[in-house]
């Protein structure tokens, strides 16, 4: 939980859509052999949330530079202790977001190879 505090309030968003492509993900394995339509829907919306969310990670992790930068010029100097903090903040985003589209894509990777099979 902390390090969703740290990352800032985009990692909630990112967390949201973690949490929709794993939805998708299994929605789509329920409905294989029921309704490959639907199942197909759902992989594609699995997609989407996915990619979304490495997207919205690489926008929090431009977002926390920006501020990273800003609080240097508000201050005037550089010390090493907030500059560490805001490259902490700004990596944690990007950081989520890959995992998140990590996680989704292997899920999408492990029901296309179930069609296969």
């Amino acid at each position: 939980m902390r390090l969703l505090n740290d990352g800032g309030p985009v990692m909630y968003i990112i967390l949201v859509l973690f949490i929709l492509s794993l939805f998708f993900i299994i929605k789509a394995f329920i409905s294989k052999t029921k309704d490959e339509t639907h199942s197909k829907k759902m992989i594609s919306l699995a997609v989407d949330s996915s990619l979304l969310s490495l997207v919205i990670g690489c926008l929090g992790s431009l977002l926390g530079i920006i501020e990273l930068f800003d609080m240097v010029e508000a201050l005037g100097e550089t010390r090493p202790d907030l500059f560490s903090a805001g490259l902490k903040v700004s990596l944690l985003t990007i950081t989520f977001g890959v995992f998140s589209f990590i996680i989704g894509r292997l899920g999408i990777l492990v029901y296309k190879w179930s069609l296969k099979a």
